[in-house]
């Protein structure tokens, strides 16, 4: 198990040669099934996944939140919106996918998950995680900070690499919110995307980070990108897969 690297400073100053655990103050670290009472059937979209995982035999493994749930794919996403549904066929068509994407799940739900057996199994090229943003909402679990959430992603990250060793991490940084650069969210999301290089190197992993092509000069979201300024239009999604596919394209 590796140290965190949040928590190499305190290694330093106290001189501990052992290997810490992890802050259990911290919720985004702690693996949790739904939070949210909601009609959204998210044990039942984990049973399905459990059910066909092995015979979709992916190339690509998408996780994450309700924002990769709507790249559709398989399982299908019915009867909830699926805007890159067809983007997902026409331009990383050529790959078979699983969409491991569950409404409003933190990166504490996506540990529960892989801990339950959504990655056992499973031989995928690459594994395209986009996590955290829903760690910045109210709700069942606090908000919490920037360092938290990347901590709660570095540990996704960690838990992905064990599950599938050899598959390409590509960590993508958290897509902006609302629709002003100052708005709290949005500073917040900034400074845990500040973060991430680190996490990315200690993984292996291929950092990307769509922000600069979401936004317009000015800073602003503009909605035909982010139709509520958080879930993605199939604008939105088509610069997401244009990013992954030279990526994609480099793997065996």
């Amino acid at each position: 198990m590796k140290t965190s690297w949040l928590l190499l400073p305190l290694l330093l100053i106290t001189g501990c040669a052992t290997t810490p655990k992890p802050r259990t103050e911290n919720p985004a670290l702690i693996p949790v099934a739904k939070l949210e009472e909601d009609h959204y059937d998210w044990f039942g979209r984990h049973e399905e996944i459990l059910r066909i995982k092995k015979q979709v035999n992916p190339d690509v493994v998408f996780i994450g939140d309700s924002i990769t749930h709507q790249w559709g794919g398989t399982p299908s996403a019915k009867p909830h919106p699926n805007p890159g549904e067809s983007v997902l066929k026409t331009t990383l068509g050529q790959y078979r996918t699983l969409n491991l994407g569950f409404g409003w799940d933190r990166t504490q739900n996506v540990l529960w998950r892989l801990d339950h057996g959504e990655l056992d199994g499973l031989h995928p090229k690459a594994v395209v995680i986009h996590i955290g943003t829903n760690n910045t909402s109210p709700g069942h679990a606090r908000p919490n900070t920037a360092a938290e959430i990347a901590e709660g992603i570095n540990a996704v990250c960690e838990r992905v690499h064990q599950k599938v060793p050899r598959a390409q991490i590509i960590l993508m940084a958290i897509f902006p919110r609302e629709a002003k650069p100052d708005h709290p969210r949005r500073e917040l999301i900034h400074e845990t995307n500040h973060l991430l290089p680190i996490i990315a190197a200690d993984n292996h992993a291929t950092l990307v980070d769509l922000t600069p092509r979401m936004l317009a000069p000015n800073g602003e979201l503009p909605r035909d990108v982010a139709r509520d300024l958080c879930h993605l239009t199939a604008k939105g999604y088509q610069i997401w897969a244009d990013a992954l596919v030279p990526i994609l394209a480099t793997l065996k």
